[in-house]
């Protein structure tokens, strides 16, 4: 999360409108919320509720594009930032008794990712990825058992970072844990960054100016973040610490970063879960209240809500880029179609750079409504969460059925079966199977591209 800054004062209108926004959502919102885009994994449905395939249709293909699973922190600067504080309060005596508790917390969360690797998958992230390979195989062992017999190829590509490489080898070598006549149809993990690594590749030049320069944007973040309610919420954080005088010693903008960095290292233990001591959590709930949790996790969605998804509603800079993925789900099925593909599946690992705008593009639930400037993201006005939209391990799946020359496709979103986006017809009422070019009409491919 961007280190946070107070602003200049804004419109008064403006200021208004956000705070009747998130204020009611920090109360009402699940808790799983202020969490934002750091929320562990939990698959969206159980397996055993998935509707059938319309008789006569077998499995012939699926494909998936995955965030790669829990990790550590990207870097220390959090932990250090805090813990600096922490023990400048105690060399002066002015620690609470929750604050002379949190510094051996945040120290030892800190050894555990710099022994994880700032950056590289937990024990719980490699865990999330297997467990959802496995469910894959389960939810079509038919389809692995003909990749098996025809000897048909798996692809298994990332965006060439770390965890993501890591992500894609953890969940190949599930598979063929699963049925071992699949490890040697299994492709060794390639790199595709124009793909899976978009908004660093060529293709997001557009999208990096929006962020370096775009005056909307800056404008509209730092007049969400330099509310009163940020400050009140940065206040409260730091007493649980550190004693009132201490506190208020600090400039407003000292506040609002220690905040923000005891907010961050609380949004990133449960995802080094397996790490703390006796793999029981690390109890960092007891630092924030759920309130001030939930109004840092909406500060940080509405940072990513901006910057990588929905964004403002009469612009696509945000996921424009995601077509060339869209285009390569598209490509894969047309490709089964065709006869020109000898592939059983496409695998694919990546971040929640890619995951967000592409959600955004499909028009994934909640994913659905941009902001105007009049009337900004919040909780109260927008359904988008970067807890349910792209938490650590989310994927969407797209398996492939064939009957004939008629191909159908089922979209499942976090392992949800999840309906395409509104225009897009279902083969029945209620169905979440879709026709292969009932989709190519819905989505705008051109005849040229099928």
């Amino acid at each position: 999360m961007r280190r946070l800054t107070p602003a200049l004062a804004t419109a008064t209108a403006l200021a208004a409108l956000l705070v009747a926004g998130p204020a009611s959502a920090d109360v009402n919102g699940g808790a799983r919320d202020g969490y934002g885009t750091k929320a562990t994994y939990a698959p969206g449905q159980n397996p055993r509720s998935y509707q059938r395939p319309p008789a006569g249709f077998a499995p012939v293909f699926t494909e998936n594009v995955s965030r790669h699973g829990s990790r550590a922190a990207t870097d220390g600067e959090d932990a250090d930032l805090v813990l600096a504080l922490w023990k400048k309060a105690g060399a002066a005596g002015e620690l609470t008794a929750k604050g002379r508790r949190f510094g051996p917390t945040a120290q030892a969360l800190q050894r555990a990712m710099s022994t994880v690797g700032y950056g590289d998958l937990s024990g719980r992230g490699k865990r999330e990825i297997q467990d959802t390979a496995v469910r894959t195989e389960r939810r079509l062992p038919g389809l692995f058992r003909r990749i098996a017999d025809d000897k048909e190829k798996i692809d298994v590509v990332s965006s060439g970072q770390g965890r993501a490489i890591d992500s894609a080898n953890l969940y190949a070598g599930a598979l063929a844990a699963t049925d071992p006549a699949l490890k040697p149809l299994i492709g060794p993990t390639r790199t595709d960054v124009d793909q899976l690594y978009f908004h660093k590749a060529a293709g997001g030049a557009a999208y990096r100016d929006y962020l370096a320069n775009d005056q909307r944007l800056a404008s509209t973040l730092k007049s969400i973040t330099d509310q009163p309610a940020t400050h009140r919420a940065a206040r409260a954080v730091l007493r649980k610490l550190f004693k009132g005088a201490f506190v208020d010693r600090l400039s407003d903008d000292d506040r609002v970063a220690a905040a923000t960095a005891v907010y961050d290292l609380y949004a990133i233990a449960p995802a080094m879960s397996d790490e703390s001591p006796g793999g029981k959590g690390w109890g960092m709930d007891r630092f924030l209240s759920k309130r001030d949790a939930a109004w840092f996790g909406y500060l940080s969605d509405a940072e990513d809500f901006y910057e990588k998804g929905p964004g403002f509603a009469d612009s696509d800079i945000t996921y424009r880029m995601a077509g060339v993925l869209l285009d390569d789900l598209f490509r894969q099925v047309e490709a089964k179609r065709a006869g020109t593909s000898d592939l059983g599946a496409e695998l694919r690992f990546t971040h929640a750079e890619e995951i967000i705008p592409l959600a955004a593009l499909m028009g994934l639930p909640g994913s659905t409504e941009g902001a105007t400037t009049a009337r900004p993201y919040t909780y109260a006005d927008n359904p988008w969460r970067g807890a349910s939209v792209a938490p650590l391990g989310a994927n969407i799946q797209w398996d492939v059925f064939r009957r004939g020359s008629t191909y159908l496709v089922r979209m499942l979103y976090n392992e949800k079966e999840t309906a395409f986006k509104t225009g897009c017809r279902p083969v029945s009422p209620g169905s979440t199977f879709y026709d292969l070019t009932e989709l190519e009409r819905c989505f705008g491919r051109t005849p040229a591209a099928s």
